[in-house]
């Protein structure tokens, strides 16, 4: 697969929690062997960061989900509208 074609798949479809997390474990991996160019480190080390926020906004929504769950609030959890007004919080 193409870089391209990469970026282009990573945007459609974001990686499962597991996913993401094994991702970063591999680029710290690559990174702490000290092997890489100082270019690719840097791509790696923002790849990383980006899968970091996938996985801290998934890790939101589930809290999320939890908090509505233990309120005993039997309504449909809408990671997107949440996520909208946690932003105006912050």
């Amino acid at each position: 697969m193409t870089k391209t074609q990469n970026s282009t798949s990573a945007k459609s479809s974001p990686p499962s929690f597991e996913a993401a997390l094994g991702q970063i474990e591999g680029i710290v991996a690559s990174m702490e062997a000290g092997q890489l160019p100082l270019q690719e480190a840097l791509n790696a080390y923002q790849q990383g960061m980006k899968l970091l926020q996938h996985c801290r906004a998934t890790l939101d929504d589930a809290e999320q989900q939890i908090r509505i769950l233990d309120e005993g609030a039997l309504r449909t959890f809408d990671a997107d509208i949440d996520a909208d007004a946690n932003k105006i919080e912050r």
